[in-house]
């Protein structure tokens, strides 16, 4: 991992994704490398490979054992909302929606990214993070990883302003198509905590999302972090054969900011843990 990698919040990204790394290429009950070797690894400090550490060990994809370590966690559980080859349609969200930016830069994909992405390690990406905010109060942090090939020209402003799908169809010629989106439980840590305005520990929903275009091809891979206590998750289910209704203006498909995917594009949805609708 390249240490001088600029950005505290980029820093912190690329040390989750490595840590992620070791975590995808073990089996559940396997050891990881301590904190110590991880830093001299990485060639990141103590504290950001422990920030690092404690939100994987919340969002319950590590372990630590007292006097033994760090190991893979069980595999968790998937149930998907919508099965088959049914999608859901993605209304807009209610409420005044707005971006600050954290971080913009342009950098190799690295392994994970790049394995998702399906792009070579060495490609490049734009990597975004972004406050997001409704109605002027802090709501999500973003993380985008989108193909760097495909958005020469990507700006801060239409990063900051506007619908960013609508920004790639117009402006760069990128015509996303569905989306493929897990959402679990997790908690902040305390830089999550700072942006959003909650105390540190607070619960978090986090939701995972890769995009493609009409072809097929992986556009972005983004996660992004919400408030748990200002977001909710609300599921229709369609339990029998109905009459055909219209959907409803106010809903909003969780983890998609108001506008992506609004000319009638797909998305196809599953969760990771003990999610529950509510209504």
């Amino acid at each position: 991992m390249d240490a001088d990698v600029p950005g505290t919040v980029l820093k912190r990204e690329r040390t989750r994704d490595a840590v992620l790394e070791l975590i995808e290429s073990r089996s559940p009950g396997d050891a990881i490398p301590s904190e110590r070797s991880l830093c001299a690894l990485l060639g990141v400090s103590r504290p950001t490979v422990r920030a690092a550490v404690d939100e994987l060990v919340a969002a319950g994809l590590l372990v630590r054992e007292h006097g033994r370590g760090m190991f893979v966690a069980p595999a968790k559980i998937t149930q998907e909302l919508v099965a088959g080859d049914r999608a859901l349609g993605v209304p807009r969200a209610s409420g005044a929606w707005s971006s600050r930016l954290l971080e913009f830069t342009t950098l190799q994909a690295g392994a994970r990214v790049g394995r998702k992405l399906r792009m070579s390690p060495a490609a490049e990406i734009v990597y975004v993070a972004r406050l997001r905010l409704v109605d002027g109060a802090p709501m999500a942090i973003e993380h985008l990883h989108i193909r760097a090939e495909l958005v020469p020209a990507l700006s801060a402003q239409e990063l900051e302003s506007g619908d960013l799908y609508e920004h790639l169809r117009t402006t760069h010629g990128v015509q996303v198509h569905e989306a493929v989106q897990g959402i679990e439980p997790t908690v902040v840590t305390r830089a999550e905590a700072g942006l959003l305005d909650v105390p540190e520990l607070s619960p978090a929903l986090l939701f995972e999302r890769l995009t493609s275009d009409t072809t097929g091809r992986p556009v972005e891979y983004v996660h992004s972090l919400y408030r748990g206590d200002r977001y909710r998750i609300v599921s229709r289910l369609a339990l029998g054969p109905a009459a055909e209704v219209a959907p409803d203006p106010e809903g909003h498909h969780p983890g998609i900011p108001p506008g992506d995917f609004a000319h009638g594009d797909a998305i196809a949805s599953s969760t990771r843990g003990d999610i529950q609708a509510g209504a």
